[in-house]
Formats: C-alpha cells, structure tokens, sequence
C-alpha cells in the first residue's frame, strides 16, 4: 500500500527540493503505512488535546494559519475517517470559512507539548448549520462551554502522519505545573505547621 500522507504532500516542487538535498530516495521505499483511517491512537491522542492550528489557503494563494482551542476533546472523532468541531464566534473575520468555501482542503497540527508529540492530518472540510443534522450538533456541543456556537466543522480524513519529536520544546500548561508542585506545596505547608508547633513550645518554656 503506498504512504498515502506522502502521496499528498509530496509534489513536483517538493521532489525537487529533496533531491537537491541528496534525501530524494529516502522516501522512495516508504509502503505499508496506511493514513487514511484513524486507529486507536490517534484518537486516544485527538481526545486529549485542547486545541489544534488549522491551515488553509485564500483564493489568491496566501496561506492562513488559526489557533483552535477548547476544552479537551472538544475535537471530536466522529469515525474514522471524520472529525468534527463547533465553530463558535470569534473575531468575526471569518478567514477560514472564506478559504474552505473556495477551497475545502485544509491541514491541522495538534500538539502535545509535554510528551513532544506532533499529529499533522490532511482534510477536506465542509461548514454545516447547526440545524442541518441535530446529531452531529450534539456531539461537537458542551454547554458548558462559555462560546456561542454559530456552525459546525466537518472534517473528512484525506490522510494523516506523525512528526518525530526534534525540536518540539516541552511547555506546560497552568494546570499540569499546578500538579506538579502540589506535593511541594503539602510538603511546606506540612513543615511550617511543624515549625509552628516547635516555635510555640519554645516560648512556652
């Protein structure tokens, strides 16, 4: 089966950039690597992540690049070759949804910075009313969520590859270094009512 990711990726221009780097035969021999069906992995990993940056490209040619984010999971598989998130109000630019109405191919980045993982996945979108399928609605919807939901974003799987982890540098988030420093913070606190008790014996001498 060939790489189907590379298959994509990979064009004219780009052959020529790799073999002008002397690495064009690297990939020659990449086969047996299906991309083109989400596998447990892959999901285990999208439903962990609280956001992803999404490309696209403008009718003129320039690319654009948006930051997606929620709560965790708030990218949902649907199956395995469909994803699916609320597109709630932002800016009000509406740069994306211009682009994908002209041009439905897009690529996302999903991050995990801590254990410096890098998931990049090629699709193919299409924006749905919230009305069109009460179903899919649902899915993508928290109402917990402080957001007001104005479409959905239906994405089909085109393929998808993971990126060594080189030069990913680990970053954390607010709540992961809270975790962290937990244990520090009991174990002072444990030692200054410690402190306090030895202090208030001593004066009591």
């Amino acid at each position: 089966m060939p790489y189907h990711f590379l298959e994509v990726a990979v064009t004219p221009s780009v052959r020529a950039a790799q073999a002008a780097m002397g690495v064009d035969q690297i990939w020659l021999g990449e086969t047996n690597r299906p991309s083109d069906a989400l596998t447990e992995d892959e999901v285990a990993f999208i439903a962990m992540r609280d956001s992803f940056y999404m490309a696209s490209v403008s009718e003129t040619g320039w690319p654009y690049v948006q930051h997606r984010g929620g709560k965790a999971g708030f990218l949902k598989v649907v199956d395995q070759q469909t994803l699916a998130f609320a597109d709630y109000r932002g800016n009000r630019q509406y740069i994306s949804a211009g682009n994908l109405a002209a041009n439905d191919r897009a690529c996302l980045f999903l991050m995990d910075y801590v254990r410096r993982a890098r998931l990049k996945i090629y699709v193919h979108v299409e924006r749905v009313t919230l009305d069109a399928e009460p179903a899919l609605t649902e899915l993508v919807s928290d109402p917990t969520y402080k957001g007001r939901a104005e479409a959905i974003f239906r994405l089909r799987l085109e393929a998808f590859d993971w990126n060594c982890p080189q030069h990913i540098t680990p970053r954390y988030t607010e709540q992961q270094v809270e975790q962290a420093v937990l244990p520090l913070r009991e174990r002072l606190q444990q030692l200054e009512a410690e402190n306090a008790a030895l202090r208030a014996r001593l004066e009591g001498l």
